[in-house]
């Protein structure tokens, strides 16, 4: 039996992992798939796919498609998440600010530089007419539990994370929601080593068609609002309105969709340069 890695964050997002692994779905095609949690989100997937920790990661859009450009020796095998990623605005309970715009300037508490809450805080600074060079500066404060101790500490003046997980901490304390930044393309992409799809394809193939078969059918699940509740410890209201904003995909990203992410990345000086396509994209032989 083959064995693979894969990493990706603990939210709701990647419950169809779970749910596939737990079934021990990849067994009928000689796979023994492991699931690894990264609490750092992006930057720190990016990381193990170039050190080899890893074989695959569910995986920020914007964040992966600019390591890749930089060096990251991996392609984008599928979208995962074709829906749009709804960024919450937090500043901490004790905070004097109110509105997104008093955040000019301020600190950005970010999980890593290259994480999605690093690139988030470009494409929000830009939705506000900020300057990049002088509005934005970054605070490092290691994943969503590091935000929640330094915040409130004052160790950075705001942090973005996907709305609905951090909900129960807007919720219960100790953030406060000012505002909400949605991703302008496909969220959640599948990116895979290189060296992997050389020898492996026809596996990762079969991955797919796997995962694939359970998104598709993932609403349809008796309960599953009452699940994903339970498991995450959501709001069964928060899920409901979440689960109705959200779109699992079954292809990869289009040329158009990809051109859009490096037009941003450039535009926003976050790359310096596009590259071809091919280069990023995985086409099964």
């Amino acid at each position: 039996m083959k064995k693979l890695l894969i990493g990706g964050v603990p939210e709701h997002f990647n419950l169809p992992w779970y749910l596939t692994l737990r079934d021990k779905k990849y067994h009928d095609e000689n796979i023994n798939l492991r699931w690894k949690d990264y609490y750092g989100g992006t930057g720190e997937m990016c990381k193990a796919l170039r050190d080899g920790t890893i074989d695959m990661a569910v995986i920020l859009t914007e964040g992966i498609v600019r390591d890749i450009i930089n060096g990251n020796d991996s392609k984008i095998v599928q979208v995962f998440v074709k829906s749009p990623l709804l960024w919450g605005i937090h500043v901490a309970e004790n905070s004097d600010y109110e509105k997104v715009s008093e955040l000019k300037g301020t600190e950005a508490a970010i999980s890593r530089y290259g994480s999605g809450s690093h690139l988030m805080a470009y494409v929000n600074a830009e939705n506000q007419g900020w300057d990049y060079e002088d509005d934005l500066e970054f605070k490092v404060i290691q994943d969503l539990d590091g935000a929640l101790k330094n915040l409130p500490e004052g160790n950075g003046d705001y942090f973005m994370w996907e709305k609905f997980t951090t909900k129960p901490y807007v919720d219960n304390g100790p953030f406060r929601l000012v505002g909400e930044c949605p991703t302008p393309w496909p969220c959640f992409v599948i990116a895979v080593r290189n060296e992997v799809l050389e020898k492996d394809g026809e596996l990762i193939s079969s991955i797919l068609e796997t995962i694939n078969q359970t998104t598709y059918e993932f609403k349809e699940i008796p309960s599953i609002d009452k699940m994903i509740s339970n498991r995450y410890d959501q709001k069964l209201e928060d899920v409901q309105q979440w689960l109705s904003l959200t779109e699992w995909s079954q292809e990869n990203l289009t040329e158009e969709e990809l051109k859009s992410v490096q037009e941003k990345l450039v535009e926003l000086n976050l790359i310096d340069k596009k590259i071809p396509s091919k280069e990023i994209l995985w086409k099964p032989s």
